[in-house]
């Protein structure tokens, strides 16, 4: 079992890799993070793990009644409990910040993406952010993921044809899917409108095959769904907004 350390960001979101992941990062504890990775060598990655929120707060809740100025500054545990891994679900994704961009107020603008799996084995909240061991996850194909592959593609081409009509939009201009099976799989985890208890299935699936295969059920039920619903709100498939942070 290969592990390692890395500094963990808690969302409310789940990241999947080959996926873009925008921050804007505010708080001190994420400052604090941001500013130990600037500081690394030029020669090495600048990594975090990201791990899906399964009970508290992504931005830590903030004293009521006191002035902005006056209020505490939140720990690196604040809103996830006295023993933090229990709030966060198991399995998490690595993401490698391309930039990480300091503005005068000491806030930062971070665009990163995200690049393998990992499992979390613990969290460690005695530094100014929160740091975990992580297993990293292989990923294995499965049986059958290229016939696979060809099925979701087929479905999510269909879904996104039922879904642009609900919301009365054109599809021209789409990008061409990408036809190998691990890639389709994280990136039609990632556009399908699904909660994060769905997504977090997917990203912890054990092998393409399997996810590929739940993804195949999932975008048939949306489909079936979608063509039911008088109207949907408007939204982009493949652009996740900016996390506040």
């Amino acid at each position: 079992m290969t592990t390692a350390r890395l500094p963990i960001f808690p969302l409310n979101s789940v990241l999947f890799p080959g996926l873009v992941l925008p921050l804007n990062v505010f708080e001190q504890r994420y400052r604090a993070m941001m500013r130990h990775l600037s500081g690394l060598p030029e020669e090495l990655p600048r990594r975090f793990g990201v791990v899906a929120i399964r009970d508290g707060f992504e931005v830590a809740p903030s004293a009521p009644g006191l002035p902005e100025e006056t209020r505490p500054e939140p720990g690196p545990a604040t809103g996830f409990g006295p023993d933090p891994i229990r709030s966060f679900h198991s399995v998490g994704c690595v993401a490698e910040a391309a930039t990480i961009k300091e503005h005068p107020n000491g806030t930062f603008e971070v665009l990163a993406s995200g690049t393998t799996r990992f499992r979390l084995l613990s969290v460690d909240a005695t530094g100014p952010f929160l740091t975990g061991e992580v297993e990293h996850l292989e990923e294995r194909q499965g049986d059958e993921a290229g016939a696979l592959a060809a099925g979701v593609l087929r479905a999510f081409r269909t879904y996104q044809k039922r879904l642009a009509a609900a919301v009365e939009r054109s599809l021209a201009g789409q990008t061409e899917l990408p036809t190998e099976p691990s890639v389709l799989s994280y990136l039609v985890a990632a556009a399908a409108m699904l909660d994060v208890p769905a997504k977090q299935r997917l990203l912890q699936a054990p092998d393409t095959a399997s996810r590929l295969a739940e993804e195949l059920k999932l975008l048939r039920a949306e489909t079936a769904l979608i063509g039911k619903l008088p109207s949907l709100p408007a939204t982009e498939l493949t652009r996740r907004p900016t996390s506040p942070n």
